[in-house]
């Protein structure tokens, strides 16, 4: 794989002040915590076969479309798996990750594949990507994946306007994240109430991987709309797995579960239940 191009911060676990003292949450004090904790066993699997289902079907169809391989974005990326695995079927990727130590088990990742995927990496907070594009005179891309990034961002509302300057006139933006309505449900079902009681909760835990602040779809639908986006395709990530405090029958089967987490993802009400929830817009 060659790495046309790679910047570093001087410290990459800085992240962008806010006024309001949130800053913006960068995993690279933790990056083999997040490794294990969100892609070390069943969860990881159910997330990534529904973001591949949704993704891969619609990517090919615009490929199709438009006559060449796409131009992708993947914004906050973190492991980057899907950007990885779309490199791998020819498109020209940009991953961009605050985290260096994210973006070095990224690469690791990459070369397993091939070590010639058409892949750009840029190690800096969002931000500063519009400096780092303009020096290599990127072009707009069909593609913008920002998978659960909006609840680690101090001013999530504000990379609407980034999408909107980087997204072609009928490109795509993949946006996945955290649905705190998923918080309230599973702490009424496990019987923490004092969480809901505790109107301004915070995880206390550095390592912990619950947002502080997480966006509603409400208010996301909300961005989309005001930015004159329409919604393709929606989808719930996680619908049951993570609510069944007692496993039984299918729920020992990893083959069944993704059967099923598959199935109920894209329908009413399942689908909104999601611990994670995927919207695809179009322009």
């Amino acid at each position: 794989m060659t790495i046309k191009h790679q910047d570093s911060q001087p410290d990459s676990n800085l992240s962008i002040p806010a006024e309001n003292d949130r800053a913006d949450r960068s995993f690279d004090a933790i990056a083999d915590h997040f490794e294990k904790k969100v892609y070390g066993g069943l969860k990881g699997e159910i997330r990534l076969a529904v973001l591949r289902r949704d993704i891969f079907e619609y990517s090919a169809q615009m490929s199709e479309a438009l006559g060449r391989p796409l131009r992708i974005l993947d914004v906050g990326a973190g492991l980057a798996q899907i950007a990885i695995e779309l490199a791998a079927q020819g498109h020209s990727v940009v991953i961009n990750d605050i985290s260096a130590n994210m973006l070095e088990k990224a690469k690791a990742s990459a070369e397993k594949i091939d070590k010639k995927l058409n892949i750009t990496w840029y190690v800096c907070p969002y931000q500063a990507l519009e400096e780092k594009l303009a020096h290599t005179k990127a072009e707009k891309f069909d593609l913008i994946m920002s998978h659960a990034l909006l609840e680690w961002l101090a001013e999530p509302a504000a990379v609407m306007d980034f999408f909107d300057q980087y997204l072609t006139d009928d490109g795509a933006l993949s946006l996945c994240f955290y649905n705190p309505a998923s918080f309230d449900y599973r702490n009424l079902i496990m019987g923490n109430f004092n969480l809901l009681d505790n109107t301004d909760y915070k995880a206390d835990n550095k390592k912990s991987l619950t947002p502080n602040y997480p966006v509603a779809k409400e208010e996301v639908q909300s961005w989309l709309k005001a930015h004159d986006y329409q919604t393709v395709r929606s989808s719930g990530l996680r619908v049951f797995h993570d609510y069944a405090p007692l496993k039984r029958g299918g729920h020992n089967d990893p083959d069944a579960v993704i059967r099923m987490e598959l199935r109920y993802s894209q329908l009413e009400p399942y689908k909104w239940l999601g611990r994670y929830l995927h919207i695809l817009a179009k322009r």
